[in-house]
């Protein structure tokens, strides 16, 4: 059957219009390996998109794959609550062994909570109330932190606010305070933030804790300094707040580093992880906390799926093929270079664009959510899956799988430098 019959059978019939990324790339995906998706058709496509940093190993790594076939095979445990099972203990050991140890971050406690970022946000804004005995939370303009009630309070986005019913209901609890860079590079918004906490009559209740992401992905790339990092974290234990790092989309190495917020030098509270834990796109998250904070009673935080036992079987793969040294780091660190000399090239091309965002984690701010969409969606009837960001969908935004070949990094590069000067023409032209 066409797709196009199919679409319309099945999909347009009984699935819900809440769906979105379908609507960008309209076709019917079948397979996928490495850095490559195929169609229904035969037609291969670049991934430039990667899970939204949900694959940042790339498409059934054959390692992950066999690990997962054997623990299947062998009737190894799928489902088991936050029961002691073989498989959480192997992640676990090599999670201390090839992440925490080597930071300098033994004095932490792994909480497995339920399978997507959300989960994880929700668990660590919990947690931070219950330990200072406070409600207020800061999070930050331009801030994505989840869809659930919690984590959507804390989140910036007017339209995924609206989400939540009629004038933002529920969406309380939070104090939202200008994020790095937000009024411009003149503006120090650390000196700001400071200012307002300190003010007894700035209307802001002492925060329970401080939440911000190293690298804002869904707020458009727009990239924390390591003073501006080490400035919040101050700041938050100064006045008693726990400082909780959201490092789901920017963690597992997007950034050039394990962690995001690793070129701060910070030892954050709480750290949220989700996305790329897995390895290969199975549903798992957890939350990091200091040793002294992990005062939950049993069961106080739970969920059916915490702790899912097949993606602890392929996250000890990523574990230990890609972070026992530091030669993978390395190697990302060297592509990051190469997708910033594309970029580089794009952004000459509009009239005052702008690179944004670090490591594997950058895009192009083409100025309007029009331009880059024009951008996109040239790129992917071209053979390039990628999508954008931003308040207002502005940013052109790159995130390839970290094991990308370098070949197929510049030709998805070429892909879109070309698409970049198509939408650049047709707009000229529309404009005369």
């Amino acid at each position: 059957m066409p797709f196009t019959d199919i679409k319309e059978d099945i999909f347009e019939r009984r699935e819900s219009i809440v769906r979105s990324y379908c609507r960008n790339f309209d076709a019917l995906f079948v397979k996928a390996k490495g850095s490559e998706m195929t169609d229904a058709d035969g037609k291969t496509y670049i991934d430039f998109l990667a899970g939204c940093s949900t694959l940042n190993y790339g498409h059934n790594d054959d390692d992950m794959k066999k690990a997962l076939i054997e623990h299947i095979e062998r009737d190894g445990i799928a489902h088991g609550l936050d029961m002691y099972t073989d498989a959480k203990a192997e992640w676990l050991k090599a999670f201390e062994d090839y992440i925490l140890k080597p930071r300098g971050m033994d004095d932490y406690k792994i909480m497995m909570t339920g399978p997507t970022g959300t989960n994880a946000v929700e668990a660590a804004v919990k947690l931070a109330r219950k330990v200072t005995g406070r409600t207020n939370v800061i999070s930050f303009t331009n801030g994505f932190h989840g869809m659930t009630m919690g984590a959507l309070a804390l989140t910036g986005n007017a339209g995924k606010r609206k989400g939540a019913g009629t004038g933002s209901v529920g969406l309380t609890g939070v104090s939202h305070l200008p994020y790095d860079g937000a009024f411009g590079d003149d503006v120090d918004t650390l000196e700001q933030i400071e200012m307002m906490i300190e003010n007894p009559s700035s209307g802001i209740d002492a925060p329970a804790a401080f939440i911000f992401e190293p690298i804002q992905g869904e707020g458009g790339l727009n990239a924390a300094s390591k003073e501006w990092m080490k400035g919040i974290a101050d700041l938050a234990k100064k006045h008693g707040a726990l400082l909780i790092v959201d490092d789901i989309q920017s963690g597992c190495g997007r950034s050039g580093d394990y962690f995001g917020f690793d070129i701060a030098g910070i030892k954050p509270d709480i750290i949220t992880q989700a996305k790329s834990l897995s390895g290969m796109g199975l549903p798992f998250a957890c939350v990091l906390l200091k040793k002294e904070h992990d005062i939950w009673k049993p069961a106080e935080h739970n969920g059916t799926f915490r702790g899912n036992n097949h993606a602890f079987v392929t996250g000890k793969v990523t574990l230990e093929k890609f972070w026992k040294d530091d030669a993978f780091q390395k190697e990302v660190q060297a592509k990051s270079k190469i997708l910033t000399e594309g970029l580089q090239k794009i952004a000459k091309l509009i009239p005052g664009a702008k690179l944004k965002g670090r490591g594997m984690m950058q895009g192009v701010d083409v100025g309007s959510g029009e331009m880059a969409s024009e951008i996109t969606s040239r790129s992917f009837e071209k053979g390039l899956i990628i999508e954008t960001s931003g308040a207002d969908d502005e940013v052109v935004k790159v995130l390839v799988a970290l094991t990308v070949p370098e070949e197929t990094l510049r030709k998805g590069l070429d892909i879109l430098l070309e698409a970049a000067r198509e939408a650049s023409d047709t707009v000229k032209v529309a404009a005369e």
